[in-house]
């Protein structure tokens, strides 16, 4: 195999694609009105294609891309249900979540929980919840996208992460979610785009396709796998969509800002169906490369197989072995895309949270949008440089189990909070803060548990039975303590009349702009994905 390069073409298409995204990015920045709601959450004024392609740029990214096809290359395609298996979340969103937010105008996820606990609450979030980007978040995005790059090219890591941060700085801490939305949109394009066409380049590498790699082992190609499996057990995802998914979907900043940025609930609900559908063929970009790799080195053996500690070099070796000159600037455009759009999120959402619920409700209680704007430039800088510093450590663990264990252990806390609180209009202040502080201590005591016991039980299952134990404990606490006033949890407790929000729409559009319509026909593709794949 000859030595991977890129050439010239491929530079120039690196570089103009980049460019293209900070110039978008910088020419939104222009636009955006100089206060705290303009800036924070784009004066609420995103349609519907901006929030979709915005919700999917954000949730992929290097440890999304090179981990998950890794993982894939080890798992089989049962990996691709982190990838598929969003109808479920996403449809408890559409009926509890988006409405709770839309209707209490919520601009961040601790705005609610003071509003519908306590104080303690919101602090507790935002201050879990900024460590969680900077050492969760943010480390395996920036080292996925700087080991890739670095392999490739043979440019030191640590200058490949400075690069990184320094584009997405430009235009995220100047123009706010307005430029991360618009930037977002094109990185989108560029990564489903040029991802879908190396998919199909790479399959045609491999003699007879997709049915001679099923035919080779067809135990590989299945979505579900018994509760026993050990990378992708699917009772556990069906625990996931209750639990770490909805948290990661609904409850969780970064993510959730893209909605709270709509101009409508209809903008809203849409922008979610879309992502859907683009959610569809996502896996075609971020897992299914796995499979061909897998086919090509123990099958085909035309090279050694990837050992456990090094499935995360799959990616990389795809680039290699099957993207042609051109091609490979292509594929590397839009990887760095996808970096920069997750990079470029987290880092407006930590200034987002840092701004409104610390800096202005603990240090600074009147200040005015200047300087609040300010705060976000530079708490946003200062995370970068803080997950930059601490990236490489992500390399001992491997990326794809590095996030998704370390947000199924953030998450579980929560989400049992912000459930109870919707559903039980009994949940207390006292309640809400045993369960934030309690959830921790209960995942660390099981989790120890288990070591000290032998028992390895999947990640997934240990988030599931600590957030029942944490869900226990909320009930008990609240029970034992005074139950909060009806009129202050009213507009925050779920009622079947907030089901009207799927119609709540001042504009009267035809049946082909239906919410309903478009829901119906991502929902059947679903299905046929899960019977064609089962």
């Amino acid at each position: 195999m000859e030595k991977f390069h890129l050439s010239i073409p491929d530079i120039l298409i690196i570089v103009a694609e980049t460019l293209l995204v900070v110039i978008i990015g910088l020419l939104a920045a222009r636009k955006v009105k100089r206060t705290t709601e303009g800036y924070f959450l784009a004066s609420g004024n995103m349609p519907w294609y901006l929030i979709g392609a915005a919700f999917v740029s954000t949730s992929v990214s290097s440890e999304q891309i090179v981990g998950t096809i890794g993982a894939t290359y080890k798992g089989g395609l049962a990996i691709a249900n982190w990838e598929w298996w969003a109808l479920p979340t996403y449809l408890l969103m559409m009926v509890f979540f988006i409405p709770l937010y839309l209707r209490n105008k919520i601009m961040t996820v601790p705005d609610l929980l003071n509003r519908r606990f306590g104080p303690a609450c919101g602090a507790i979030y935002s201050f879990v919840i900024l460590i969680g980007y900077v050492f969760v978040f943010l480390p395996p995005v920036i080292y996925g996208g700087s080991l890739t790059l670095s392999e490739l090219t043979g440019w030191p890591q640590g200058y490949v992460m400075l690069g990184i941060v320094l584009v997405t700085a430009s235009y995220t801490l100047l123009g706010g979610l307005s430029s991360v939305m618009w930037t977002d949109a094109i990185q989108c394009v560029l990564l489903i785009g040029g991802g879908v066409i190396f998919y199909f380049v790479a399959l045609h590498k491999i003699p007879g396709g997709w049915d001679s790699m099923v035919a080779a082992a067809p135990d590989r190609f299945h979505l579900y796998q018994p509760p026993s499996d050990p990378e992708a057990p699917f009772a556990g995802l069906v625990l996931a969509s209750f639990g770490v998914f909805l948290f990661y979907q609904s409850s969780n900043q970064v993510m959730i800002q893209r909605i709270l940025s709509a101009r409508s609930t209809w903008d809203g609900m849409m922008g979610l169906i879309f992502s859907g559908f683009i959610n569809i063929i996502r896996p075609l970009v971020t897992c299914l490369l796995g499979l061909i790799v897998y086919h090509w080195l123990d099958v085909m053996h035309q090279g050694p197989s990837l050992l456990p500690d090094n499935q995360d070099r799959a990616f990389p070796l795809a680039l290699e072995l099957f993207a042609p000159s051109g091609l490979r600037g292509v594929i590397l455009a839009g990887f760095f895309a996808a970096v920069m759009s997750t990079v470029s999120a987290l880092s407006n959402s930590i200034a987002t949270i840092f701004s409104l619920d610390v800096y202005r409700k603990f240090l600074r209680k009147n200040a005015g949008d200047k300087e609040l704007i300010i705060t976000g430039q530079v708490s946003g800088g200062a995370a970068l440089l803080i997950s930059s510093l601490i990236a490489p450590l992500v390399g001992t663990v491997g990326l794809f189990k590095y996030f998704q264990t370390g947000v199924t252990y953030m998450a579980t806390p929560f989400i049992s909070v912000l459930l109870l609180g919707l559903f039980w209009k009994r949940a207390s202040y006292a309640g809400a803060i045993a369960g934030l502080i309690g959830g921790v201590a209960i995942q660390m005591v099981l989790a120890l548990s288990l070591l000290g016991l032998d028992i390895h039980l999947h990640w997934l299952y240990v988030g599931a039975i600590a957030q029942a134990l944490t869900m226990l404990l909320i009930v008990g606490v609240s029970l034992a303590t005074p139950a909060p006033a009806f009129e202050q949890v009213k507009p925050f407790i779920w009622h079947s009349t907030w089901l009207r929000a799927l119609d709540d729409d001042p504009i009267k559009r035809p049946w082909w702009k239906s919410i309903k319509f478009w829901l119906a026909l991502y929902a059947l593709a679903w299905c046929y994905i899960y019977w064609r794949f089962w």
